[in-house]
Order: structure tokens, then C-alpha cells, then sequence
């Protein structure tokens, strides 16, 4: 592929398909954001005046050219690159056309709404679909959109906290922890994304779109993984490891002389050079450890003499010789470190977007590389309403008298 090819907007993989977003905070906006990483066309629908609510998750704030704060938070930054903002109240009947409009144009329909809420507009699954068949619609909901729970709203925290994520996270001599970031939302992100390319590649057969339902309860406890199979195999409820394995040993947070390091040993080979190379020949020549299987067994006896033996040398020593040796293992950085790392200098993990309101946008890029259909250039997320004129004139037609009208209106 030429650079020339590269640089056109239709050398994308999704180059053509018209996203309309509905959705708010991050489960929602994740998914579209990284259809739009993927060439899609996202508009994102949001309230006059007020918009998604994480534009007021701050600080930190965007600065604009001048340096000063706008009302941009990082937490909406994070979540909504390649998008065009278009201002519509959606409690209006005027605004309720508008949106049909725009999901009669569309491939797919993102929203977040509770199981019902957008029934009373008019903008639900069987609604929109009547009016375009050819539509996939995902709705993201805390529990989905049947059972006993399905009325309930669902966040991150608390899902964590009922899936049983939270039991196996932190030390075992504290209370659980959640993860460090909303990793359900980001997760159920993800996962709707997939079931979006799996429905419109259904409607390249059948020529007819679907409902996707999708649940960040569910899909916690499907990204429990080998915990889930721990439990439902062995009969007995996982606990909370702190930074070790259950699966593995060992695999976990080791103390060295001036701070801390990972050790992942992941196959009894790994475990003998490792042996080797921290003066253990007791611990090698002992059947209790031959095995990761006895190894997992015999964990407490087993870890104490390996944190004595690292505690001897600085973690840059000791990483020098396990990345020598082919033994897994890295440091804990902080994030600034992450960006700073040699590797993510090099792939150009942060990246800055030149931003409406006067300046740029930091950003993180797209872990998604595709060798024939390579990202386009990433534009900065939207400020409010900044392409609602663009979008009602060039995809529906509306005058700048009609416009004028709805503004005055308090619709757009």
C-alpha cells in the first residue's frame, strides 16, 4: 500500500458506515470511538447546553490556544476522538424528528439508555428498525434487557462489586479493591464493538439489520475468565491473591533492593533458568517445585526464598538479567513512566489532535493496526454542538433559516 493509498479516507475498513450515537459516558462512547478509529462516521447526538455528562468529569481541563481551562475534561477527551457533535434535545418532538432522520441515513445506532427509555421517544430498537431495516441497533444497559434486574441503572463500580471482579482484586488482608480504571465499561465497549462488525457483516447476507442487547453485568462475569472456570471447575470461590497468581507460580510482585518488579514465569523451563540464575539450586533440585502444578501447591513454602534472592540486586539489575535470560518480567511503572517507556515512544502511544476551541488535545492512539486498511488522520473529540449545522444541512437538508429556527427553539 502507497502512502497516497494511506491517506485516503476510503482505505479505512470501515470507510462508509454511518454511526449514530446516542450513548453517554464511557461503555457507549468506547464502542463508537473505536468504530470511528476504524474509519466509521460518527455523529453523536447530545443535549443543547448541557451534553455528555462527562464533559463536566473534570478537572483536569483541555486548555485552548491561550492556555486557558474550557470545559473540556480529560474523561471526556478519553473517549470520543473522530467524532462530529450535533445538539439535539431529544425531548422534543421537533428533536425526536431530527434523530429519525438521522437513523434512517445510518448503519448502526449506539444508545445507553435504561431498558425502555427511549420508547417514549420514539427512538427505540423496533421503532428505528421499522424505519430502516437495514439498521443495527446495540443498546448497552447495566443488566440487559430482561430479568429480574433489568430495570435497575448499572455503573462500573457497582458492577464490579456484584460480579464478583472486586473479590479477586487487592491483598487478602484488605478490603477488595476495584480496578484502577472502569474496566467493565471499557470491556463492554469492546464487546459491543465486536457484536457491530459481526451484525454488519450478517447484513451483507441477509440484508436485514438486528438488536444487539448487551449488559456490562454480563459481561464482567464473562471477563472473569479463569477465576469464572476456577469456581464453576473446583466448586470453591477464588479469593484475593493480592499481586500473585492462581494459576500460576510464580507469577506476581516481588520486592527487590530499591524497589519492586513483576516476575512471570510461565513454564517450568522459565522456572529453571530462573533457578539458575538466583543461586537456587535447592529450590531447582526439590520435587515440591519441579512442576507449576506442585509449584501452585506449595506456594508458601516456595515464594519466600525467591523474594529473599531478589531482595539482593536493584530492579534494573535484575530486569537486565531476566530480559538476558528469556525470563518474563518487567517493572511497575507509574503512568508517566508507561508513556516514557522506549516502546511506547516508539509505536507513538500519545498523540496530540489540533482542537477546535484553540490548541491541541492530547490523546492515546488506537491499539487497532491493520496492515491494508491503516488509520486515517484521528480528529480531537467535538466541542458541543460543533458540527450541528454541518450535519442538519449536509444530511438533511436544512436551510439556515430552518436551523436559525429550531435554535430559537431551544431543539438544536
Amino acid at each position: 500500500m502507497t502512502d497516497d493509498d494511506m491517506a485516503r479516507p476510503d482505505a479505512q475498513a470501515l470507510a462508509g458506515i454511518r454511526v449514530l450515537d446516542l450513548s453517554r459516558v464511557l461503555a457507549g462512547p468506547w464502542a463508537t470511538q473505536t468504530l470511528g478509529d476504524l474509519g466509521a462516521d460518527i455523529i453523536k447526538v447530545e443535549k443543547p447546553g448541557e451534553g455528555d455528562d462527562t464533559r463536566g468529569w473534570g478537572p483536569p481541563w483541555l486548555a485552548d490556544g491561550e492556555g486557558r481551562p474550557t470545559r473540556e475534561s480529560a474523561y471526556f477527551l478519553a473517549a470520543n476522538r473522530n467524532k462530529r457533535s450535533v445538539a439535539i434535545d431529544m425531548a422534543t418532538p421537533q428533536g425526536q424528528a431530527l434523530i429519525r432522520r438521522l437513523a434512517e441515513q445510518s448503519d448502526v445506532v449506539v444508545e445507553n439508555f435504561k431498558v425502555g427509555g427511549l420508547k417514549r421517544y420514539g427512538l427505540d430498537h423496533e421503532s428505528l428498525m421499522a424505519l430502516n431495516p437495514r439498521l443495527v441497533t446495540c443498546s448497552i444497559t447495566g443488566f440487559g434487557q430482561d430479568g429480574p434486574e433489568a430495570g435497575r441503572a448499572g455503573y462500573d463500580f457497582m458492577i464490579q462489586g456484584m460480579s464478583g471482579l472486586m473479590s479477586v482484586t487487592g491483598s487478602p488482608d484488605t478490603e477488595p479493591q476495584k480496578v484502577g480504571v472502569a474496566l467493565v465499561d471499557i470491556l463492554t465497549g469492546l464487546n459491543a464493538t465486536i457484536a457491530i462488525l459481526a451484525a454488519l457483516e450478517q447484513r451483507h447476507r441477509t440484508g436485514r439489520g438486528q438488536h444487539i442487547d448487551i449488559a456490562l453485568f454480563d459481561v464482567a462475569v464473562a471477563s472473569l475468565a479463569n477465576q469464572a472456570l476456577n469456581f464453576l471447575v473446583g466448586g470453591t470461590a477464588p479469593r484475593r491473591l493480592g499481586n500473585a497468581h492462581p494459576n500460576i507460580v510464580p507469577y506476581q510482585a516481588f520486592e527487590t533492593s530499591d524497589g519492586h518488579l513483576i516476575l512471570a514465569v510461565g513454564n517450568d523451563a522459565q522456572f529453571a533458568r530462573f533457578c539458575r540464575l538466583a543461586d537456587l539450586p535447592e529450590i531447582a533440585a526439590d520435587a515440591r517445585f519441579a512442576t507449576n502444578r506442585e509449584r501452585v501447591a506449595h506456594r508458601e513454602a516456595l515464594i519466600p526464598p525467591i523474594a529473599a534472592a531478589l531482595k539482593r540486586q536493584t530492579t534494573a539489575e535484575w530486569l537486565a538479567m531476566l530480559d538476558a535470560a528469556g525470563i518474563p518480567a518487567g517493572p511497575i511503572n507509574t503512568i508517566a513512566q508507561a508513556f516514557a517507556e522506549p516502546q511506547a515512544l516508539a509505536r507513538g502511544l500519545a498523540m496530540s489532535l489540533p482542537h477546535a476551541l484553540g490548541g491541541s488535545a492530547p490523546g492515546v492512539r488506537s491499539p487497532l493496526r491493520l496492515s491494508d486498511s491503516p488509520h486515517g488522520q484521528p480528529t480531537a473529540p467535538p466541542w458541543l454542538g460543533q458540527h450541528t449545522d454541518e450535519v442538519l444541512e449536509t444530511r438533511l437538508g436544512l436551510s439556515a433559516a430552518e436551523r436559525d429556527a429550531l435554535r430559537a427553539a431551544g431543539i438544536i
